[in-house]
């Protein structure tokens, strides 16, 4: 080798120690054709936000909505009203038939409670006074309506008659019906009159 020769292989050598690894000069390519081109980039990142939350929505506000339809209001208020007559229409004739018909109407501690009052308060008071009553369903109206839970409104006409009084009592009152979905049935978990 030459003296002319080494230098040459010395400045070769020497941008080549300098430079930058190959990894960094892709990321920083990289970076200079995002920055060049924030704008799609951005537009994509945001069509993709709305996707997510379109789907987020249909799957917690639209599908559940759908179980709470029309057709769902009027499976609960049907369900309300008829476990509301159920429950109110009772006669000291047919006491024990009378409260069997109305248990399959409820569900949990209320059916519990239903049939512990019914016993001990209901049953010795209608035997003793001879009583019937008769209820019927004027008006009823959703309160509120979730997929498994329901609040309905009951407006009942009540008729009483008894041995000592003949002329029937007629009794309106408002009954707030507590529902819940029972393997896909409405059961009364809670009924608190109103007025």
């Amino acid at each position: 080798m030459t003296a002319e020769e080494e230098p040459l292989e010395d400045a070769e050598a020497t941008p080549a120690d300098t430079s930058r690894p190959h990894g960094m000069v892709v990321a920083s390519n990289l970076a200079s054709r995002c920055l060049a081109n924030w704008r799609p980039i951005v537009l994509t990142a945001l069509v993709i936000a709305a996707v997510a939350l379109a789907a987020g929505l249909f799957l917690f506000q639209y599908r559940p909505d759908r179980q709470v339809d029309d057709a769902a209001a009027d499976r609960a208020v049907r369900a309300a009203s008829d476990g509301a007559v159920a429950l109110l229409s009772y006669s000291s004739d047919s006491l024990d038939r009378d409260f069997a018909n109305a248990t399959p109407h409820l569900t949990g501690d209320f059916l519990d409670y239903y049939n512990k009052f019914t016993s001990e308060v209901v049953a010795p008071a209608v035997r003793q006074k001879h009583l019937t009553q008769k209820a019927v369903v004027v008006r009823a109206a959703v309160s509120q309506l979730r997929p498994d839970s329901a609040v309905v409104l009951v407006y009942v006409d009540e008729t009483t008659t008894s041995a000592e009084k003949k002329d029937p009592l007629k009794t309106p009152s408002i009954v707030r019906v507590t529902l819940s979905k029972v393997d896909g049935s409405w059961l009364i978990s809670k009924l608190d009159p109103v007025g």
